[in-house]
């Protein structure tokens, strides 16, 4: 039974949470989503958080209709594997590259080399696969790969212009993996976190081209001062960085099907909101832009609805979701883009009655922490100081993740094993 938003807020806010994960399940979503058999082999790869739950489901759905699997290999994170039989599982680091991904990224290339036009490739692809499909030219090398990957996660980069930069140092993402694949038909099954849903760029896009350039990836370099690796440098500059476009030949026969959204998951949760007697509104489920700026604008949102019932009225729940960003500028704490953004919404509102809040990652952690992110109310910044915290410190240092621990109120959910990004619940009444 969901609790209460009325006499359980915080309650409320995290069943509308595993909600929203359960609509981006894909144990539920990947049995719609089928191709279908080949002539000849099925070979399935794939990575990301999402990607070993992925496998299972696929698995269990393609067997079970009677179609074999001639050989698998999926990667994931460290703590996301699933029991698979025919699909082998390997974890690997994220969000900062290791040598488990490098060599599981090089047998997946390896495995879809050599295939007809007969066979047919899977590639089960979701968020965070960028950094676990880590496999650089032998030119840029790996070390240079990671201090990049450190580079875009510290800079304030979005996603898309991160994934942007990684696909111009790979042998694997901005389509690479389906070029490597041809002339087998691809069929790609996509869980995104990419706000706006771009299949595309979802982990680099190993599988599917998008139309960024090398050119629009060294003008992000340039944008956010980022002072690459000499080799990481010298490589992008060349024409040998160029990743296929689409439009090519080679992806004729492809398909791809997005399996779960960020969209999917927020109206999941306003439909537990409406059954619960509120008024749902989604603001949107593409929002980008620096944490604690996001934080402080659904503040001044929240605060002019508890105290003038504009431009909602009470009891209303606000839904959003996308992917904001966190600028690291000089020496950083514990944090997260979800506690980033919650701990500024807490300073937007304190003092607030009516108003509770939730913010979280779908796939269970918020940054590289071991929480998936926090809940906060009017009382927060109160209780923060009482507790010997200076708010405005904790935000200045990236230290969100101790201001809600010295709380007690971290979200901490475990490995979800699904990736639809930011989850954020606004709960005025």
């Amino acid at each position: 039974m969901t609790p209460s938003p009325f006499a359980d807020p915080r309650g409320f806010l995290i069943a509308l949470f595993e909600a929203a994960v359960a609509a981006a399940d894909p144990a539920v979503t990947v049995r719609d989503h089928l191709p279908e058999p080949p002539k000849g082999r099925t070979i399935v790869v794939g990575a990301g958080k999402a990607s070993a739950a992925m496998a299972e489901a696929f698995e269990a759905a393609w067997l079970g209709a009677g179609n074999r699997i001639d050989a698998g290999l999926v990667v994931t994170r460290y703590g996301y594997g699933r029991p698979c039989r025919a699909i082998e599982i390997v974890e690997a680091a994220h969000p900062v590259p290791d040598a488990a991904g490098a060599a599981a990224a090089q047998r997946i290339l390896d495995l879809v080399s050599d295939l007809t036009a007969d066979d047919l490739v899977v590639a089960l692809i979701s968020g965070g696969g960028s950094a676990l499909l880590s496999l650089p030219p032998d030119e840029v090398g790996a070390e240079a790969k990671r201090q990049v990957n450190r580079l875009l996660l510290a800079s304030g980069a979005s996603i898309r212009e991160m994934n942007g930069v990684r696909k111009h140092l790979s042998r694997i993402k901005g389509g690479r993996l389906a070029a490597a694949a041809h002339p087998a038909r691809v069929a790609t099954l996509v869980v995104s976190d990419i706000p706006g849903d771009d299949p595309a760029l979802v982990a680099s896009g190993p599988t599917l081209p998008d139309a960024a350039t090398r050119a629009d990836a060294r003008a992000t370099i340039a944008r956010y001062g980022m002072a690459l690796p000499e080799t990481a440098a010298a490589w992008i500059a060349t024409e040998a960085a160029d990743a296929p476009r689409p439009g090519d030949p080679a992806f004729a026969r492809d398909s791809v099907a997005t399996i779960a959204a960020a969209r999917k998951s927020l109206e999941a949760a306003a439909a537990l909101g409406r059954a619960a007697g509120l008024s749902v509104h989604i603001l949107s489920d593409a929002i980008e832009g620096e944490a604690r700026d996001v934080g402080l604008v659904h503040a001044a949102i929240a605060r002019e609805v508890a105290t003038r019932d504009a431009p909602f009225v009470r009891p209303v729940l606000l839904l959003s979701g996308g992917e904001t960003t966190v600028t690291v500028r000089g020496p950083a704490g514990r944090g997260g883009r979800n506690s980033e953004f919650l701990l500024a919404f807490a300073t937007g509102i304190a003092g607030l009655e009516g108003v509770t809040a939730l913010a979280g990652d779908t796939d269970g952690i918020d940054g590289s922490e071991e929480n998936a992110g926090a809940l906060a109310d009017g009382a927060t910044v109160e209780r923060l100081f009482a507790a010997g915290l200076k708010p405005l410190d904790l935000l200045a240092g990236h230290d969100a993740h101790r201001a809600f621990a010295a709380l007690g109120d971290l979200l901490v959910t475990g490995p979800t094993r699904t990736n639809v990004n930011d989850f954020r619940a606004i709960l005025i009444v």
